[in-house]
């Protein structure tokens, strides 16, 4: 279950009716590879709602709040603007291989192409997975295309598989919010790749049940780590205002406690699907929002992904892997710990 099903409020706008990225039509699609002792990994697909994204690209930005990363494609993103590949996610030595997929899934849609920059964003889950086995495989990103839902999993799956959030399980949560602007209903949705954190900074919805959860057992590495958060709104922005925008999935970020460790990666990439790019040589019209309009999306993006984080964590399960273990939030103490401070 998801924050809000288990009273846990956060932020003061509401979310959608699905509670995640797919409330902008994206789907999400998930290939888990849990092979033997020590292989627990995956990867994760983000298709934005455009039947051919090489064609029908859409604008984007990016924002690095810590730089410890490799993430494939994000140069061109913020020189041109805008996304046209779907947005995978995956291990930190898979990126290259999961890269690869992607640009054979663009070669398969579109007979002409000659360039394509594919973006694919990762964490390190080397402490459940073996990752030196390399075990993603260019077919895994295929198997994760065609699994893409509207209704999908989150927690311990697809790239999430071996992520670690805060010493306990990790991996994929996402959240959406609605706003109202002049009249109009947008929505503005994260879906992340949670894998950071010390035990003692978790804070969920203001409290920091982090630090009377810290003698719980599995606890291992310094809390350094990763996360890659990806950020969609059907609010018509341009790139300069989405990475404005991306910058304040940091805000949602702090929220929960992440301090971006000197080790972590912690990156955004941001997308509309409100309007595609112009691509050809004709001169073509584009609408946008404002800049002193987005004061909302601005707080609902923040909210979304510090929903998404704790999300990932509500409902990873216990995973053992790599001669390690990761166990799940102990929901139950954790919502007894809430209570007691509404209570005080």
């Amino acid at each position: 279950m998801k924050a809000p099903d288990l009273g846990i409020r956060i932020g003061l706008h509401e979310p959608g009716k699905r509670n995640s990225i797919a409330d902008l039509g994206v789907k999400v699609g998930h290939t888990t590879l849990i092979e033997g002792d020590d292989v627990r990994t995956g990867v994760t697909v983000v298709l934005p709602p455009v039947k051919n994204p090489f064609r029908e690209r859409l604008f984007a930005s990016t924002f690095v709040m810590n730089g410890f990363s490799k993430p494939i494609g994000f140069v061109q993103v913020d020189e041109l603007g805008y996304i046209e590949t779907p947005v995978a996610l995956t291990n930190t030595l898979s990126v290259y291989t999961v890269a690869s997929a992607v640009v054979r899934h663009m070669i398969d849609l579109n007979p002409d192409l000659k360039s394509v920059s594919p973006v694919v964003m990762e964490c390190n889950d080397s402490y459940l997975n073996n990752i030196r086995k390399m075990a993603v495989k260019e077919d895994h990103y295929f198997e994760a295309v065609k699994n893409a839902s509207l209704d999908f999993e989150e927690g311990a799956v697809g790239a999430g598989t071996g992520m670690s959030a805060f010493e306990f399980k990790g991996g994929i949560g996402s959240s959406s919010r609605v706003v109202e602007i002049g009249g109009e209903e947008y929505k503005v949705a994260s879906l992340v790749l949670a894998n950071f954190g010390r035990r003692e900074d978790l804070t969920i919805a203001g409290v920091p049940v982090g630090e009377l959860l810290k003698d719980y057992p599995g606890r291992g590495t310094s809390g350094k780590g990763s996360i890659s958060m990806v950020v969609a709104t059907d609010a018509p922005l341009t790139a300069r205002q989405l990475k404005r925008l991306a910058k304040r999935a940091v805000v949602g970020l702090a929220r929960t406690g992440g301090y971006a460790y000197h080790g972590s990666g912690d990156i955004v990439l941001a997308f509309s699907t409100a309007q595609t790019v112009p691509i050809g040589k004709e001169p073509e019209l584009v609408s946008f929002l404002p800049d002193n309009a987005l004061s909302y999306l601005f707080r609902a993006t923040a909210e979304a992904t510090e929903e998404a984080i704790i999300n990932a964590l509500l409902q990873a399960k216990t995973v053992e892997g790599n001669g390690h273990v990761r166990y799940a939030l102990p929901v139950e103490r954790v919502l007894e710990t809430l209570k007691k401070n509404r209570a005080s």
